[in-house]
């Protein structure tokens, strides 16, 4: 049964797709034949899908954007069966989606944070977390069977995901850029799986044989997978009594990577540990935290020359 155990019967990103079509695509353009289909439609489809109907807002930009993927790659499939000419949805222009401003936990704050979260039933959650850079989802999927103590590696090769309906059931979808990655956390981190691993032991002696054998490494004290709503609910209020309201629990990945770059790791590197699809985008999402870096440098050879010169 789907209420003690993960469904793993049909990718997220599948689920995701049928949904889109079904709420979007197919109400507005399922009557409009193929090669009637023009780009002042499809772009009208857009404009339509960001204005509020009723008491329903309308969708961001970035949910556009991943209609239009949808619409997009199944016409360009028609073009390639020769159904159409041209991909019609090649023209539309999409509504810019602004980026969320980052605001990872600095220096001060991360020891605020730790102190906070200790003895929390999510504690190794949220340290695991900040010190490896995982998405939520990667953390909240992670298996024992991918944690590697002997070669000190951990394997990212799934997500743990909520179908986007009511009730939805949670999945095992593949990662965001659909490759998996292996990264090599810091030596305390691997120490602190295993202690955690212990812990995990005791807990499931104690739940005796109600204990759920999931195989994975956050769960909860009779080893059923952690829900979402719950992790994020309690993440809120641990960063509000640090007094930090605003920071989302992706934040931590932000602050992973904003110490991993200020720690001097490459960019090629962090790309790698994050699971971008390139190091352009890496670049593009820190690039004011190597920026800071070079005017950092800058000042510290400006020490340097006039110390030479006497001045």
């Amino acid at each position: 049964m789907c209420s003690r155990t993960i469904c793993n019967v049909k990718p997220f990103t599948v689920a995701s797709y049928k949904g889109q079509i079904k709420n979007h695509i197919k109400p507005a353009l399922g009557a409009v034949r193929l090669e009637e289909l023009a780009p002042h439609t499809i772009q009208s489809f857009y404009n339509a899908l960001g204005k509020p109907k009723g008491n329903k807002p309308g969708l961001s930009p970035k949910s556009i954007k991943n209609v239009h993927g949808i619409l997009h790659k199944a016409l360009q499939q028609a073009v390639e069966n020769q159904y159409i000419r041209f991909n019609p949805a090649d023209v539309c222009k999409l509504p810019r989606v602004e980026r969320k401003e980052l605001q990872p936990l600095d220096e001060q704050q991360i020891p605020l944070f730790l102190k906070a979260i200790k003895s929390h039933q999510f504690e190794a959650l949220y340290t695991v977390t900040l010190f490896t850079g995982m998405r939520e989802g990667e953390a909240l999927g992670l298996r024992w069977s991918c944690v590697n103590f002997k070669d000190g590696t951990i394997t990212i090769d799934k997500q743990l995901q909520q179908e986007k309906k009511k009730n939805g059931q949670y999945v095992f979808a593949s990662l965001k850029n659909g490759k998996s990655r292996v990264i090599t956390p810091a030596p305390w981190v691997m120490d602190y799986l295993n202690a955690h691993r212990v812990k995990q032991a005791e807990a499931r002696l104690k739940a005796g044989p109600v204990w759920e054998n999931s195989g994975l490494v956050f769960t909860d004290d009779v080893g059923h997978h952690l829900t979402i709503s719950t992790v994020y609910k309690n993440f809120k209020k641990i960063v509000a009594s640090i007094g930090c309201p605003n920071v989302r629990f992706h934040d931590l990945r932000h602050s992973y990577a904003v110490a991993s770059i200020r720690a001097g790791d490459d960019i090629k590197t962090v790309q790698g540990n994050l699971g971008h699809a390139t190091a352009a985008f890496t670049l593009d999402v820190y690039g004011h935290v190597t920026d800071q870096m070079k005017r950092a440098s800058a000042e510290r050879m400006e020490g340097f020359i006039k110390d030479v010169l006497g001045l």
